[in-house]
Formats: C-alpha cells, sequence, structure tokens
C-alpha cells in the first residue's frame, strides 16, 4: 500500500520544491536567477504588462528584488552560440534552460510531420514563403517579422491578425528551425540555429519516450508531489504516457507513489523533495507561476478557486483584471490586482481580498511587500489604494494613505 501523507505536508512540499520557504538571498546575480530558472525548469512567457509581464514575476516571488536587465541579458537578449536558454512552446510559450532541447525536439519533429502529412495545412499552401523566409535569415541574419520586406507582410485582420510572413516565422518556430534570438520592446527576432544556438545543440535529440521520460522525472522534482495529471501538465505532455513514465521511474527508485487524504487520484512524491515543518514567505504569485497555472490543483492544494479575469467585461468582474494570488506562509490568502501607473511613479492597488481564513493582521504581510514591489519597478511615489474589496481599506490603512474611489 502507498505511503500517506497529510494534505499540510503536502502543501509544504509543492512550495518548498518550488523554492518557497527559504530566505531571500542579500544580493541577486547570475546564479541566483539561473538558479530560479534550474529549480522551475522554465518561465512561462505573456505579454500582459498592465503591472509587469508575467516571466518576470516568479523570479521576484522567489528571491526577491532584482535586477531585471540581468535576467533579459540572460534570456531575451541576443546571445547566439553563448545562448544559455531558448523559447519554445513548454507550458505554453516558455523560456527553457538550452541543456532541454532534446527534450523537445521530438515534438518539434511531430509539428512539422504533421503539417507534410496534412494536405491542407498553411504550411503546405506557403512552401514559398517558407523557403523565402529562410533565404532572408540565411543572408541578414537574425530578423522581427517587422524588418522583414515582403508584399505579404501585412496584417490579415485587426490588430491581432498575423501578416503571412509571421505566420511563416512560427510555423518555422514551431517546428524548430528558426528559434528566438532575443526580444526587442518585446517583440521576437528569429533566427537559424547557426545563429542563435551553441554549436551541437540540436545534434542528439532523445526518442518521445526517453524524452517524456525526463520531462516528467524534472516535472516531479518541480512538483515535490503530483498526480499524474498535475504532472503532465508542466511540460504539456499526455497523461498515459506521464503514467507510464512515472512507473518506469518508480522502478528506478525516482518516483514514489502516495497517497494525500480528499485526492481522488493516486499522488507521486519525488524521493528527494524536502518535507519542511513550516513554510515562511510572502508573495504574490503571477497567473503563470507554476504554483497555481493548473487551477485545479492550485484548488486541490490550496482550496483556492482562481480565474483570471482579464477578458471578463469590467462589469462582471468579480475581483479584478489581473488579480494577482497572495501567499502567506503556507497558504493562498487573498488576492490583489495591481497596475504599475509608470506615467505617475505609482503601484496601483486596484482591488484587494482576503480569502475565508486569511491570517488576521495579513495587511501588515501584505504592506512591506508592495513598498518592495513598488521599489522594485521603479515606481518612487508610492502606492495608491481603490476602494475594492475587503482588504483594500486594511491595507490603506496599515500604509497611512486615503482609500480612493474605485475608478
Amino acid at each position: 500500500m502507498a505511503d500517506e501523507i497529510s494534505p499540510a505536508l503536502a502543501r509544504r512540499i509543492a512550495l518548498a520544491a518550488q523554492g518557497f520557504g527559504r530566505p531571500h538571498p542579500p544580493a541577486v546575480g547570475t546564479r541566483q536567477l539561473n538558479g530560479v530558472i534550474d529549480r522551475l525548469g522554465l518561465l512561462q512567457i505573456d505579454s500582459v504588462n498592465v503591472f509587469e509581464r508575467s516571466h518576470y514575476l516568479p523570479v521576484f516571488a522567489r528571491v526577491g528584488a532584482y535586477d531585471k536587465e540581468l535576467l533579459d541579458r540572460l534570456t531575451l537578449t541576443p546571445r547566439g552560440t553563448r545562448a544559455q536558454y531558448f523559447e519554445y512552446w513548454a507550458h505554453e510559450a516558455a523560456l527553457l534552460p538550452v541543456s532541454a532541447l532534446p527534450l523537445v525536439q521530438w515534438r518539434m519533429q511531430e509539428y512539422r510531420e504533421r503539417s507534410h502529412r496534412e494536405s491542407d495545412t498553411w504550411a503546405q499552401a506557403n512552401t514559398a514563403m517558407l523557403d523565402f523566409i529562410r533565404a532572408e535569415l540565411a543572408e541578414k541574419g537574425p530578423l522581427a517579422a517587422s524588418e522583414i520586406e515582403h508584399d505579404a507582410n501585412k496584417r490579415n485582420g485587426p490588430w491581432w491578425g498575423w501578416s503571412d510572413v509571421k505566420l511563416g516565422l512560427e510555423v518555422l518556430f514551431r517546428w524548430g528551425e528558426v528559434f528566438s534570438a532575443g526580444r526587442t520592446r518585446f517583440e521576437r527576432r528569429y533566427g537559424l540555429p547557426e545563429q542563435t544556438l551553441p554549436a551541437g545543440a540540436l545534434d542528439a535529440p532523445l526518442s518521445r519516450e526517453d524524452a517524456t521520460r525526463e520531462l516528467v522525472r524534472r516535472s516531479l522534482v518541480a512538483h515535490g508531489v503530483g498526480t499524474a495529471k498535475d504532472i503532465a501538465d508542466y511540460y504539456r505532455l499526455k497523461v498515459e504516457p506521464t503514467k507510464q513514465a512515472l512507473r518506469e521511474l518508480a522502478e528506478a527508485g525516482l518516483a514514489t507513489p502516495v497517497t494525500v487524504p480528499g485526492w481522488s487520484k493516486q499522488a507521486w512524491l519525488d524521493p528527494t523533495a524536502r518535507r519542511p515543518r513550516r513554510i515562511e514567505a510572502t508573495a504574490l504569485l503571477s497567473p503563470f507561476d507554476p504554483v497555481v497555472w493548473e487551477r485545479t490543483r492550485t484548488e486541490k492544494l490550496f482550496g483556492f478557486h482562481y480565474r483570471i479575469e482579464i477578458y471578463t467585461p469590467a462589469p462582471q468582474r468579480r475581483f479584478g483584471y489581473y488579480t494577482l494570488p497572495l501567499l502567506v506562509d503556507e497558504q493562498i490568502a487573498g488576492r490583489i490586482d495591481l497596475k504599475s501607473d509608470r506615467a505617475r511613479g505609482v503601484l496601483k492597488v486596484q482591488s484587494g481580498w482576503t480569502e475565508p481564513d486569511a491570517p488576521a493582521e495579513v495587511e501588515q504581510r501584505v504592506v512591506p511587500l508592495l513598498q518592495s514591489i513598488a521599489s522594485w519597478q521603479g515606481l518612487d511615489a508610492g502606492v495608491e489604494v481603490s476602494d475594492w474589496g475587503d482588504l483594500a481599506p486594511r491595507i490603506a490603512g496599515a500604509l497611512g494613505t486615503p482609500l480612493l474611489p474605485r475608478s
């Protein structure tokens, strides 16, 4: 019979596996940034920057204030054959260590084969465009879509309508024929492998089965504990191959079956996972932080129902446009909707809410965090709080600032 661990211990194991429960380092340099990404395995990318772009936030949540330009130099600045990270579709669009390339090449191959196998794909109908893009990059080096001159480089609809040039670049990107050569104002530049990757980075692809087993192992380490569905979701794998990989890892002593009361499915434990007696942390989590990105796991671990409301009409929003879950020690104690008013130098708390079991003086934990965030964002005019949600007036009171009418 599988060992049993309590729901509280499962939460602590999961948070510790994600890097919580340790003091923030006194200074954050390249080693600490690399350490966070190595622990997580990837940083999900998202373009919304009403407060801050998503990939910056998991790092701040785990190590505190750091130089975002340093992270950019590591991950988004063109580094050619010295690149340490690459972009690809892992858990959605993400930054991954170059060492993970052999683990996703089977996926690139499957995308390529599917496009060639099915007769009605965009790629089949636009082989001349793909050849043109390859030739342009070979001749001119890495380029953004907007820098490629072609009659078809015009949007096909509103602002989200991609041109044929952009579509072609994305097809080749998905196939692994072009890679990110950095970003400028968040616009991706594209280059051929020899222009963007270290020599030999693509020379040792793994079979789908071997790659899946290693991705499952990495996912289990990043989770600490989770169901097969949780573990599969981390790298967007299918559940049945994940279950098979877990059984093979268990035979090798790299995964342990356990039960967690209240969880309806079999759980798996990383045998090397820390089992802390308590977690001390105060952090706001990106909607795309691995702790909360799989919403059913979030409910299972924390009893916290979470949805972002970007696409919800404003009058119908319950909590705010881009609410961030508030982690206080071992629980998600609330949610706060933030906006960076860069023109005025103000961090705006647009709403603040507590969960039913939030600590009594939770605002005393929140205020230093908000002040640290404002400083990290360079918002020197301070923090403003709007009157929406039960936590908002408590934050304003603890800050000693007036509570503003809800906009």
